[in-house]
């Protein structure tokens, strides 16, 4: 993913692409899904009952509306999540991508289970109904059957639907994604963070800080005066003075 991102998508530019959002995979997943609910819901509202005795034709009125509940209700998720996806890559927070991409999950895994479920109820219906062949035939058997067959084909499109959602939450956030514009204590900067404090300088730098300094003198070495054993004072090798051995003085040696 190029530029980095959060959850299957890159950051937020404020703009609208119709043309990179009709090409997303779970969008054209969607719109088919979107319109295999209208038909399982459209076929039965029309044709599963006779008009006459209002009859299901599944043998039981349960069957009927719970087909078409299934149908509306996934008409109407599919219609939020399509508005979401339009959405979402100018969502700039990376937990409320997070939570659109937890919902798509749950929604279609549940939903994967909810066709299936119902594509099994509907066939067992159909097959054990007690409506007669009359009925039957003067209202006709394509529409109880298209609404079993789109069932079914629901499964698969709803499964890769909560496939692409995991593969999302998997993604997570990549650190190129982090920058002023998102929520810092959700993407926290790679940067480390600079000490008030400076740093203690090496050896190296200033030098061995017992180190004694070069002016200072060493006693009897320098040019200093020195008390000696006597009274007197003698020049040190340094030049200087030093107390001798005797009272008097004495020329100092060079």
């Amino acid at each position: 993913m190029e530029g980095g991102g959060a959850y299957g998508a890159g950051k937020a530019t404020g703009q609208f692409d119709y043309l990179a959002y009709i090409k997303k995979p779970q969008v054209i997943l969607r719109a088919v899904s979107w319109l295999f609910a209208v038909i399982v819901f459209a076929c039965i509202a029309s044709q599963g009952y006779d008009d006459d005795t209002g009859v299901c034709l599944y043998g039981t009125g349960n069957a009927c509306r719970f087909g078409i509940a299934i149908g509306v209700l996934a008409f109407l998720g599919l219609m939020g999540f399509l508005l979401l996806d339009a959405l979402f890559d100018n969502i700039s927070s990376v937990q409320q991508r997070k939570y659109v991409v937890i919902a798509d999950m749950a929604f279609s895994g549940f939903w994967t289970f909810m066709w299936f479920v119902c594509f099994c109820y509907l066939t067992n219906r159909w097959n054990n109904t007690s409506v007669s062949k009359e009925i039957i035939k003067r209202v006709g058997r394509n529409g109880v059957q298209a609404a079993i067959a789109f069932s079914f084909f629901s499964i698969p499109t709803f499964a890769a639907l909560t496939y692409l959602a995991v593969m999302n939450y998997r993604k997570g956030v990549t650190e190129q994604f982090a920058s002023d514009n998102y929520d810092p204590n959700v993407m926290p900067s790679s940067q480390p963070i600079p000490s008030p404090y400076s740093a203690y300088p090496s050896t190296g730098e200033t030098g061995d800080p017992y180190q004694q300094s070069p002016f200072g003198g060493q006693p009897g070495g320098g040019g200093g005066f020195q008390q000696g054993t006597g009274g007197g004072f003698q020049q040190g090798t340094g030049g200087g003075f030093q107390q001798g051995g005797g009272s008097g003085f004495q020329q100092p040696t060079y």
